[in-house]
Protein backbone atom coordinates (compact mmCIF):
# COMPACT_ATOMS: atom_id res chain seq x y z
CA UNK A 1 0.00 0.00 0.00
CA UNK A 2 1.34 3.40 -0.99
CA UNK A 3 1.75 5.88 1.84
CA UNK A 4 0.82 9.54 1.61
CA UNK A 5 3.60 11.76 0.34
CA UNK A 6 4.41 13.60 3.55
CA UNK A 7 7.63 14.70 5.20
CA UNK A 8 6.93 12.32 8.07
CA UNK A 9 9.82 13.42 10.28
CA UNK A 10 8.68 17.05 10.16
CA UNK A 11 4.87 16.94 10.23
CA UNK A 12 4.75 18.17 13.83
CA UNK A 13 2.35 17.22 16.61
CA UNK A 14 -0.84 18.64 15.18
CA UNK A 15 -4.00 17.88 13.21
CA UNK A 16 -3.94 16.69 9.60
CA UNK A 17 -7.31 15.84 8.09
CA UNK A 18 -7.38 12.24 6.88
CA UNK A 19 -9.74 10.37 4.54
CA UNK A 20 -12.23 8.63 6.81
CA UNK A 21 -13.71 8.90 10.28
CA UNK A 22 -16.18 6.72 12.22
CA UNK A 23 -19.60 7.90 13.43
CA UNK A 24 -22.25 6.10 15.50
CA UNK A 25 -25.52 7.63 16.73
CA UNK A 26 -27.38 6.91 19.99
CA UNK A 27 -31.13 7.50 19.67
CA UNK A 28 -34.26 6.04 21.31
CA UNK A 29 -32.16 4.28 23.94
CA UNK A 30 -29.86 2.32 21.63
CA UNK A 31 -26.69 2.67 19.57
CA UNK A 32 -27.21 2.43 15.82
CA UNK A 33 -24.82 0.79 13.39
CA UNK A 34 -21.70 2.91 13.08
CA UNK A 35 -20.17 3.74 9.72
CA UNK A 36 -17.20 5.39 8.07
CA UNK A 37 -17.85 8.84 6.58
CA UNK A 38 -15.90 11.30 4.46
CA UNK A 39 -17.13 14.56 6.01
CA UNK A 40 -14.88 15.88 8.77
CA UNK A 41 -17.46 18.43 9.96
CA UNK A 42 -19.91 17.98 12.84
CA UNK A 43 -23.22 19.85 12.48
CA UNK A 44 -25.34 20.24 15.65
CA UNK A 45 -28.06 22.42 17.11
CA UNK A 46 -26.90 25.59 18.82
CA UNK A 47 -28.62 24.20 21.93
CA UNK A 48 -26.88 20.81 21.85
CA UNK A 49 -26.06 19.51 25.34
CA UNK A 50 -22.34 19.38 24.56
CA UNK A 51 -22.33 23.17 24.03
CA UNK A 52 -24.52 24.04 27.01
CA UNK A 53 -23.32 21.65 29.72
CA UNK A 54 -20.05 20.16 28.41
CA UNK A 55 -21.37 16.60 28.31
CA UNK A 56 -18.44 15.18 26.38
CA UNK A 57 -15.53 12.80 26.88
CA UNK A 58 -12.64 11.51 24.82
CA UNK A 59 -9.78 9.04 24.57
CA UNK A 60 -6.36 9.06 22.93
CA UNK A 61 -4.27 6.19 21.59
CA UNK A 62 -1.89 5.47 18.71
CA UNK A 63 -1.29 3.12 15.80
CA UNK A 64 2.25 2.27 14.69
CA UNK A 65 4.03 0.64 11.79
CA UNK A 66 6.31 -2.12 13.07
CA UNK A 67 9.67 -3.04 11.60
CA UNK A 68 8.14 -6.01 9.75
CA UNK A 69 5.53 -3.75 8.13
CA UNK A 70 2.45 -4.49 10.23
CA UNK A 71 0.14 -1.77 11.54
CA UNK A 72 -0.59 -2.27 15.23
CA UNK A 73 -2.37 -0.47 18.07
CA UNK A 74 -1.37 -0.41 21.74
CA UNK A 75 -3.91 -1.69 24.30
CA UNK A 76 -7.12 -0.29 22.73
CA UNK A 77 -9.20 -2.45 25.10
CA UNK A 78 -7.94 -0.33 28.00
CA UNK A 79 -9.11 2.85 26.28
CA UNK A 80 -12.49 1.22 25.66
CA UNK A 81 -12.86 0.38 29.35
CA UNK A 82 -11.74 3.84 30.50
CA UNK A 83 -14.22 5.51 28.17
CA UNK A 84 -16.96 3.24 29.51
CA UNK A 85 -16.08 4.31 33.08
CA UNK A 86 -16.10 7.95 32.02
CA UNK A 87 -19.47 7.64 30.27
CA UNK A 88 -21.09 6.13 33.37
CA UNK A 89 -19.83 9.02 35.53
CA UNK A 90 -21.18 11.60 33.06
CA UNK A 91 -24.58 9.87 32.63
CA UNK A 92 -23.76 9.05 29.02
CA UNK A 93 -24.57 5.72 27.32
CA UNK A 94 -21.62 3.33 27.28
CA UNK A 95 -20.36 2.58 23.81
CA UNK A 96 -19.81 -1.21 23.80
CA UNK A 97 -16.17 -1.99 24.53
CA UNK A 98 -15.78 -4.67 21.85
CA UNK A 99 -17.39 -2.37 19.30
CA UNK A 100 -15.01 0.41 20.39
CA UNK A 101 -11.99 -1.75 19.52
CA UNK A 102 -13.60 -2.82 16.23
CA UNK A 103 -14.26 0.81 15.33
CA UNK A 104 -10.67 1.78 16.08
CA UNK A 105 -9.43 -0.98 13.77
CA UNK A 106 -11.90 0.03 11.08
CA UNK A 107 -10.80 3.67 11.07
CA UNK A 108 -7.10 2.80 11.07
CA UNK A 109 -7.57 0.36 8.15
CA UNK A 110 -9.48 3.00 6.19
CA UNK A 111 -6.64 5.47 6.75
CA UNK A 112 -3.73 3.02 6.41
CA UNK A 113 -1.99 5.29 3.92
CA UNK A 114 -1.74 7.89 6.68
CA UNK A 115 0.02 5.58 9.16
CA UNK A 116 3.63 6.83 9.19
CA UNK A 117 6.35 4.41 8.04
CA UNK A 118 8.54 2.61 10.59
CA UNK A 119 11.60 4.53 11.71
CA UNK A 120 10.26 8.04 11.04
CA UNK A 121 9.42 8.68 14.69
CA UNK A 122 5.87 9.56 13.64
CA UNK A 123 2.67 7.67 14.53
CA UNK A 124 -1.06 7.76 13.83
CA UNK A 125 -2.90 9.42 16.70
CA UNK A 126 -6.43 8.06 17.27
CA UNK A 127 -9.05 10.24 18.95
CA UNK A 128 -12.35 8.56 19.98
CA UNK A 129 -14.86 10.96 21.54
CA UNK A 130 -18.52 11.15 22.53
CA UNK A 131 -20.93 14.03 23.05
CA UNK A 132 -24.52 14.86 23.90
CA UNK A 133 -26.12 16.10 20.67
CA UNK A 134 -29.82 16.90 21.18
CA UNK A 135 -31.11 20.29 22.33
CA UNK A 136 -31.06 20.67 26.13
CA UNK A 137 -31.84 23.93 27.88
CA UNK A 138 -32.64 22.63 31.38
CA UNK A 139 -29.75 21.10 33.30
CA UNK A 140 -30.00 17.39 32.55
CA UNK A 141 -28.23 14.72 30.48
CA UNK A 142 -28.81 14.56 26.75
CA UNK A 143 -31.01 11.86 25.23
CA UNK A 144 -29.07 11.56 21.97
CA UNK A 145 -25.33 11.15 21.46
CA UNK A 146 -22.64 10.76 18.83
CA UNK A 147 -19.60 8.54 19.21
CA UNK A 148 -16.89 9.46 16.73
CA UNK A 149 -13.30 8.56 15.93
CA UNK A 150 -10.88 10.53 13.79
CA UNK A 151 -7.20 9.89 13.20
CA UNK A 152 -4.29 12.14 12.35
CA UNK A 153 -0.61 11.46 11.71
CA UNK A 154 1.62 13.17 14.26
CA UNK A 155 5.34 13.68 14.37
CA UNK A 156 7.60 12.95 17.33
CA UNK A 157 6.38 14.76 20.42
CA UNK A 158 9.97 15.83 21.12
CA UNK A 159 11.69 16.86 17.91
CA UNK A 160 15.41 16.63 18.53
CA UNK A 161 15.08 14.62 21.72
CA UNK A 162 13.32 14.86 25.05
CA UNK A 163 14.75 17.75 27.04
CA UNK A 164 13.89 17.79 30.76
CA UNK A 165 11.02 20.06 31.72
CA UNK A 166 10.77 22.68 34.43
CA UNK A 167 7.41 22.52 36.19
CA UNK A 168 5.88 24.48 39.04
CA UNK A 169 3.59 23.81 41.97
CA UNK A 170 0.19 25.20 41.07
CA UNK A 171 -2.00 27.16 43.46
CA UNK A 172 -5.04 25.88 41.54
CA UNK A 173 -6.72 22.52 42.17
CA UNK A 174 -6.98 20.15 39.23
CA UNK A 175 -10.00 18.27 40.59
CA UNK A 176 -12.25 18.07 43.62
CA UNK A 177 -11.69 15.19 46.10
CA UNK A 178 -14.87 13.41 44.97
CA UNK A 179 -15.11 15.06 41.57
CA UNK A 180 -14.19 14.00 38.03
CA UNK A 181 -10.40 13.83 38.22
CA UNK A 182 -10.39 10.07 37.63
CA UNK A 183 -12.24 10.20 34.28
CA UNK A 184 -11.29 11.59 30.87
CA UNK A 185 -13.93 14.30 30.64
CA UNK A 186 -13.42 17.33 28.42
CA UNK A 187 -14.38 19.62 31.31
CA UNK A 188 -11.25 18.59 33.25
CA UNK A 189 -9.04 19.84 30.46
CA UNK A 190 -10.98 23.07 30.03
CA UNK A 191 -10.35 23.82 33.71
CA UNK A 192 -6.61 23.22 33.23
CA UNK A 193 -6.19 25.71 30.37
CA UNK A 194 -5.88 28.86 32.46
CA UNK A 195 -3.33 27.34 34.90
CA UNK A 196 -1.19 25.95 32.06
CA UNK A 197 -1.18 29.27 30.22
CA UNK A 198 -0.29 31.05 33.46
CA UNK A 199 2.58 28.57 33.89
CA UNK A 200 3.80 29.21 30.34
CA UNK A 201 3.64 32.96 30.83
CA UNK A 202 5.77 32.54 33.95
CA UNK A 203 8.35 30.48 32.01
CA UNK A 204 7.36 26.97 33.13
CA UNK A 205 6.45 23.94 31.02
CA UNK A 206 3.69 22.48 33.21
CA UNK A 207 1.95 22.56 36.57
CA UNK A 208 2.21 19.97 39.30
CA UNK A 209 -1.03 19.74 41.27
CA UNK A 210 -1.22 18.78 44.94
CA UNK A 211 -4.19 17.09 46.54
CA UNK A 212 -7.05 19.59 47.02
CA UNK A 213 -7.90 18.55 50.57
CA UNK A 214 -4.56 18.94 52.35
CA UNK A 215 -2.20 20.26 49.62
CA UNK A 216 0.51 17.99 51.01
CA UNK A 217 0.42 15.12 48.49
CA UNK A 218 1.50 14.93 44.85
CA UNK A 219 -1.30 14.21 42.36
CA UNK A 220 -0.51 14.79 38.66
CA UNK A 221 -0.08 17.54 36.06
CA UNK A 222 -2.75 19.02 33.81
CA UNK A 223 -2.34 16.29 31.21
CA UNK A 224 -0.10 13.53 32.56
CA UNK A 225 0.55 11.18 35.46
CA UNK A 226 3.83 11.43 37.40
CA UNK A 227 6.48 8.84 38.16
CA UNK A 228 9.52 9.12 40.43
CA UNK A 229 12.69 7.07 40.78
CA UNK A 230 14.30 6.64 44.21
CA UNK A 231 18.02 6.55 45.01
CA UNK A 232 17.87 2.76 45.23
CA UNK A 233 16.16 2.41 41.83
CA UNK A 234 12.55 1.96 42.91
CA UNK A 235 9.67 3.35 40.82
CA UNK A 236 7.13 5.32 42.88
CA UNK A 237 3.92 6.82 41.52
CA UNK A 238 1.18 8.73 43.37
CA UNK A 239 -2.10 6.99 44.21
CA UNK A 240 -5.30 9.01 44.54
CA UNK A 241 -9.00 8.74 43.70
CA UNK A 242 -8.77 11.98 41.73
CA UNK A 243 -5.93 10.93 39.39
CA UNK A 244 -6.72 9.84 35.84
CA UNK A 245 -5.76 6.15 35.46
CA UNK A 246 -3.20 6.57 32.68
CA UNK A 247 -2.78 3.53 30.44
CA UNK A 248 0.83 4.55 29.81
CA UNK A 249 1.54 4.75 33.55
CA UNK A 250 -0.02 1.34 34.21
CA UNK A 251 2.03 -0.10 31.36
CA UNK A 252 5.23 1.46 32.71
CA UNK A 253 4.60 -0.04 36.15
CA UNK A 254 4.35 -3.49 34.57
CA UNK A 255 7.44 -2.91 32.44
CA UNK A 256 9.41 -1.74 35.47
CA UNK A 257 8.49 -4.79 37.53
CA UNK A 258 8.48 -7.55 34.92
CA UNK A 259 11.01 -6.40 32.32
CA UNK A 260 13.48 -4.30 34.33
CA UNK A 261 12.98 -6.18 37.64
CA UNK A 262 12.48 -3.00 39.62
CA UNK A 263 10.52 -2.57 42.82
CA UNK A 264 7.31 -0.64 42.20
CA UNK A 265 5.16 1.36 44.63
CA UNK A 266 1.81 2.96 43.84
CA UNK A 267 1.02 4.94 46.98
CA UNK A 268 0.35 8.37 48.43
CA UNK A 269 3.41 10.55 47.82
CA UNK A 270 3.94 13.43 50.21
CA UNK A 271 5.35 16.53 48.54
CA UNK A 272 8.00 16.73 51.26
CA UNK A 273 9.42 13.45 49.87
CA UNK A 274 10.03 14.85 46.38
CA UNK A 275 13.57 16.26 47.02
CA UNK A 276 14.68 12.72 47.92
CA UNK A 277 13.88 11.30 44.46
CA UNK A 278 16.62 11.25 41.82
CA UNK A 279 14.47 11.16 38.67
CA UNK A 280 11.00 12.37 37.71
CA UNK A 281 8.88 11.92 34.60
CA UNK A 282 5.44 12.78 33.23
CA UNK A 283 3.79 9.91 31.36
CA UNK A 284 1.03 9.81 28.77
CA UNK A 285 0.12 8.69 25.26
CA UNK A 286 1.68 11.60 23.36
CA UNK A 287 5.27 11.48 24.61
CA UNK A 288 5.29 8.21 26.60
CA UNK A 289 7.57 9.85 29.20
CA UNK A 290 8.56 13.50 29.47
CA UNK A 291 11.55 13.90 31.82
CA UNK A 292 11.39 16.56 34.53
CA UNK A 293 14.61 18.33 35.49
CA UNK A 294 13.34 20.58 38.26
CA UNK A 295 10.26 21.68 40.14
CA UNK A 296 9.69 25.25 41.29
CA UNK A 297 7.81 25.59 44.56
CA UNK A 298 7.00 29.30 44.75
CA UNK A 299 10.60 30.30 44.09
CA UNK A 300 12.28 27.36 45.79
CA UNK A 301 13.77 24.91 43.29
CA UNK A 302 13.90 21.15 43.64
CA UNK A 303 16.52 19.87 41.18
CA UNK A 304 16.72 16.20 40.29
CA UNK A 305 20.09 14.48 40.10
CA UNK A 306 19.38 13.42 36.51
CA UNK A 307 19.84 17.06 35.48
CA UNK A 308 18.49 19.31 32.72
CA UNK A 309 20.32 17.84 29.74
CA UNK A 310 18.74 14.44 29.12
CA UNK A 311 16.45 11.75 30.49
CA UNK A 312 17.65 10.06 33.63
CA UNK A 313 19.16 6.62 33.15
CA UNK A 314 16.26 4.67 34.65
CA UNK A 315 13.53 6.66 32.93
CA UNK A 316 15.41 6.22 29.64
CA UNK A 317 15.33 2.43 30.14
CA UNK A 318 11.61 2.55 30.87
CA UNK A 319 11.02 4.66 27.76
CA UNK A 320 13.13 2.45 25.52
CA UNK A 321 11.47 -0.73 26.77
CA UNK A 322 7.89 0.48 26.44
CA UNK A 323 8.42 2.03 23.00
CA UNK A 324 10.22 -1.15 21.95
CA UNK A 325 7.12 -3.13 22.94
CA UNK A 326 4.83 -0.71 21.11
CA UNK A 327 6.92 -0.87 17.92
CA UNK A 328 7.25 -4.64 17.96
CA UNK A 329 10.97 -4.77 18.70
CA UNK A 330 10.46 -6.30 22.17
CA UNK A 331 8.03 -9.12 22.85
CA UNK A 332 4.85 -7.72 24.36
CA UNK A 333 2.78 -9.15 27.21
CA UNK A 334 -0.21 -11.06 25.94
CA UNK A 335 -2.98 -8.81 24.67
CA UNK A 336 -1.00 -5.57 24.69
CA UNK A 337 -0.50 -5.19 20.94
CA UNK A 338 -3.47 -5.39 18.58
CA UNK A 339 -2.48 -6.18 14.99
CA UNK A 340 -4.72 -4.26 12.58
CA UNK A 341 -3.05 -4.95 9.21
Amino acid sequence: MEKKNLDWANIGFGYHQTDKRYVAEYKNGAWGEGKLVDDANVVLSECACVFQYAQTCFEGLKAYTTEDGHIVCFRPDMNAKRMADTAKRLEMPVFPEEKFVEAVCEVVKANAAWVPPYGTGATLYIRPYMMGTNSVIGVKPAEEYQFRIFVTPVGPYFKGGAKPLTIRISDFDRAAPNGTGNIKAGLNYAMSLHPIMEAHRAGFDENMYLDPQTRTKVEETGGANIIFITKDGKLVTPKSNSILPSITRRSLLYVAEHYLHMQVEEREVLFEEVPEFVECGLCGTAAVISPVGKINDHGKEICFASGMERMGETIQKLYDTLTGIQMGNIEAPEGWVKTIL
